[in-house]
């Protein structure tokens, strides 16, 4: 049942999210037609880069914990993790606009782009020699900056408050992707490409990547909505 492990996180991942789509208040299912466009895109980036490290040597996966089924040298897993972690991060996002209908985090948007995009640029200099470090930290660097010049703090406190809250599934999850409830990883990490500061067993850059990944399926799942709506007000 190892085998399966991968897998089924990637199930529980999605399911709570999925079954709750069709509910009448958030309405998730209604929001599908930009939801996935974003998640076909952003997948589309991660995948490459994913498939450029695994090549590269930067990480690798543990076939112990995979159902044995590769795609361009990536486990089916690993595809579908581009699929079910940004569907529930989505979900995440449009349940606290919900339930918090005052965008609470807006004063802390800009802050957040003034400081992290300098620090990101510059921890991502400084730690050249290590790959996941340098290449992680630049793009989550460009990816708020090109967020903030297209919709300046817009979404930028509704992005920090799902960011938060999807943390807490985020190092259970990664938790055990990592190692934490097993004998060995389902991803194994060269610890010579990154910082070694681990939270539980998840690689600190983990959280700077998981942000890059849900704030660009945020940018393109709010840019095509709010397309929609222009167009709507335009056939008025």
């Amino acid at each position: 049942m190892e085998h399966y492990l991968y897998l089924a996180i990637n199930l529980f991942t999605i399911s709570f999210p999925l079954v709750r789509s069709f509910e009448p208040k958030i309405r998730y299912a209604t929001k599908w037609y930009a939801l996935f466009p974003a998640i076909f895109f952003t997948g589309a980036f991660f995948l490459i880069w994913d498939h450029w490290f695994t090549v590269m040597g930067v990480w690798e996966f543990n076939p112990d914990y995979l159902v044995g089924i590769y795609f361009f040298q990536l486990p089916l897993e690993e595809w579908l993790f581009f699929l079910t972690v940004p569907f529930a991060c989505i979900f995440i996002y449009e349940v606290l606009i919900y339930f918090f209908p005052k965008d609470i985090f807006l004063p802390f948007g800009k802050p957040f782009v003034y400081i992290m995009v300098p620090f990101l640029l510059g921890f991502a200099v400084w730690h050249l020699d290590k790959w996941y470090t340098s290449v992680n930290f630049f793009v989550g660097a460009i990816a708020l900056l090109v967020h903030f010049l297209v919709f300046n703090d817009k979404y930028l406190g509704r992005f920090l408050f799902a960011y938060l809250v999807h943390l807490i599934p985020f190092f259970l999850c990664n938790g055990v992707l990592t190692g934490g409830l097993t004998e060995e990883p389902v991803v194994i990490y060269n610890n010579a490409e990154n910082l070694g500061i681990r939270i539980w067993t998840v690689p600190i850059e983990d959280s700077i990547y998981s942000m890059t990944l849900l704030l660009m399926n945020v940018s393109i799942f709010e840019s095509i909505r709010s397309r929609k709506t222009i167009h709507s007000l335009k056939s008025l």
